[in-house]
C-alpha cells in the first residue's frame, strides 16, 4: 500500500479564489493536440442482458493487449480528458454510455450494471482484449465497485431487486471481472454526495422557495459570507445542519416509497379484476422534482476540512443559480431512480457498501482542490477499499484536474502520466 501526495499540504489561511462552473463535461474534454497519431475510434451498439440498447466507443491504436474501461452511470464521456494519455500508455480505452445519459428518469445503479456488463463481455468474447481495467471517474467510482463486488459473486448471489423493488435480472447477465481498477476524484457515491450538499432549510418540497431561516446555509446570520470572504459557520449550526440534511434525505425517501407501494397496491387490484382507475394508478409513473441540492457547508467555510479547493461548489462560485436553476444533482427523479442513486439510506451503489468488496489491484488519485471530495472523505474512501495493492496519488487540481493556483502544473496532465506509470508497473501496458 502506498500513498504519494504530488502537492505542498494545506496550511494556513486559505488564498479565496472563486470556482468556475465544472459540472457536466467543461473541464473534462481532451486536449485534441494530444490525441497519439494512428487513434481509431469504431462504435459499438450492444444489447444488454435485460434488453436494453446500448453503445460503446473502442479507441485504440493497434496491438494492444489491455483495455481501460471509462463509465459514468450519467454522462457518456468520449472525449474524457484522460483518453490520450491512456492510449499513449499502450492500451486501448473503452468509453461505455450508459442507457439513461443525461437524466435521472430511466437511471438505476442496478440496470447501469446491466450496461457495463455488456460492454465488458463484448471486450472479452468479440474484441479480445486479455486484461480490463476500470476507470471510475467522480461518480463513475462508485459504480465500478459495485460492479466489482457483483460480478464477483455466484450468479445467483448477485442483487435480486432494485432498491425501488425492481427485479434486477443480474442473475442473467454475463459479468467478467475486471484485473485492475483506477480511481479519479471519485466520491462516495451519488447517495453520499447528496446527503451532503442537499439543502436542509426546505420546509415544503412543492414549494422550492420555502425556508426555514435557523437553517439557511446562505444567511449571515448563521455565518454565511460570500466571497471573497470565506464563510465561518459555528460547531453548533453545523451539527443542526447536518442532522436536518438527513432529516430531508428521509422524507423524500418516505415519499418515494409511498408512491410506489400505492403504485403495488393499484397493481394488485387490477390483478384481481379492478377497475379503470386501479389499471391508470398501475400505469402511472410518478415523476418529481428535488430543488436546492448545492449547499455543502464545506465549499464555502474553507476552515472546514481545509484544501485547495476554491469557494464555491462543483457547479460554480454562484450558489443561487446552481440551487435554483434548472440543473442540478437529483434534480428531477422518479421513486426508483431516487432510492437506487441518490438517497444515502437506500443506494446499494456507496463506497460504503462496495469498496471493501475490491479485490483487485487499485490506484486513487485524488485532487487536493476537489469541491465535492474532500480530504476527510478521500482518506475514509481510501480505507474503505479492500484491496491488499492498492495505491494513492494526491495531484494538484480541482475536481476534473484543472489547476486552481495558476502557478501549478495541470492536474490532468500529472494524473495521466501517474496513471500511465501504474499501467505499465502493473503489467496492463
Amino acid at each position: 500500500m502506498t500513498d504519494q501526495t504530488t502537492a505542498a499540504p494545506h496550511a494556513g489561511a486559505p488564498v479565496i479564489r472563486q470556482a468556475t462552473t465544472t459540472a457536466g463535461l467543461h473541464g473534462t474534454k481532451w486536449d485534441p493536440d494530444r490525441l497519439p497519431a494512428g487513434t481509431t475510434m469504431t462504435a459499438h451498439a450492444l444489447t444488454t442482458a435485460d434488453g436494453a440498447p446500448v453503445t460503446g466507443f473502442l479507441f485504440r491504436r493497434g496491438g494492444e493487449r489491455s483495455v481501460v474501461c471509462l463509465m459514468h452511470p450519467r454522462e457518456i464521456g468520449v472525449t474524457q480528458y484522460i483518453v490520450p494519455d491512456l492510449l499513449a500508455a499502450g492500451v486501448a480505452v473503452w468509453v461505455q454510455g450508459s442507457r439513461a445519459p443525461g437524466n435521472d428518469l430511466r437511471l438505476e445503479h442496478e440496470t447501469a450494471l446491466h450496461d457495463m456488463a455488456a460492454g465488458q463481455a463484448f471486450l472479452r468474447s468479440t474484441a479480445g482484449f486479455g486484461q480490463s481495467v476500470l476507470l471510475g471517474i467522480s461518480g463513475g467510482g462508485p459504480l465500478a465497485a459495485f460492479y466489482c463486488q457483483q460480478a464477483a459473486l455466484e450468479p445467483a448471489a448477485r442483487v435480486a431487486r432494485s432498491s425501488g423493488g425492481r427485479p434486477t435480472g443480474l442473475h442473467r447477465a454475463t459479468m467478467p471481472a475486471p484485473e485492475g481498477v483506477i480511481l479519479v476524484s471519485s466520491h462516495l457515491g451519488q447517495g453520499a454526495l447528496m446527503l451532503a450538499c442537499i439543502d436542509p432549510s426546505v420546509t415544503d418540497e412543492d414549494d422550492p422557495f420555502s425556508v426555514d431561516p435557523a437553517l439557511d446555509p446562505f444567511s449571515a446570520a448563521n455565518g454565511f459570507r460570500p466571497a471573497p470572504q470565506s464563510a465561518s459557520y459555528t460547531p453548533e449550526f453545523l451539527e443542526r445542519y447536518r442532522a436536518a440534511q438527513a432529516a430531508r434525505v428521509r422524507r423524500i425517501d418516505e415519499k418515494a416509497t409511498a408512491l410506489l407501494a400505492r403504485k403495488a397496491r393499484a397493481r394488485a387490484a387490477a390483478k384481481s379484476g379492478g377497475g379503470r382507475a386501479d389499471e391508470v394508478m398501475a400505469a402511472f409513473s410518478p415523476i418529481f422534482q428535488v430543488w436546492r441540492t448545492d449547499a455543502d457547508p464545506r465549499c464555502f467555510d474553507l476552515s472546514l476540512d481545509p484544501s485547495d479547493r476554491a469557494y464555491g461548489t462543483l457547479w460554480g462560485a454562484n450558489q443561487t443559480v446552481s440551487n435554483y436553476g434548472s440543473i442540478g444533482f437529483g434534480r428531477v427523479c422518479t421513486p426508483e431512480s431516487w432510492l437506487s442513486n441518490w438517497s444515502a439510506f437506500s443506494t446499494k451503489a456507496s463506497m460504503a457498501a462496495c469498496a471493501p468488496d475490491i479485490r483487485q489491484p487499485v490506484l486513487m488519485v485524488e485532487y487536493t482542490g476537489d469541491n465535492s471530495v474532500f480530504p476527510a472523505d478521500a482518506e475514509y474512501l481510501f480505507g474503505l477499499i479492500g484491496a491488499a495493492d492498492k495505491s494513492r496519488l494526491r495531484v494538484h487540481g480541482n475536481h476534473h484536474g484543472r489547476a486552481i493556483d495558476p502557478d501549478q502544473p495541470n492536474g490532468q496532465v500529472v494524473a495521466g502520466d501517474a496513471i500511465a506509470a501504474w499501467l505499465s508497473e502493473k503489467g496492463f501496458a
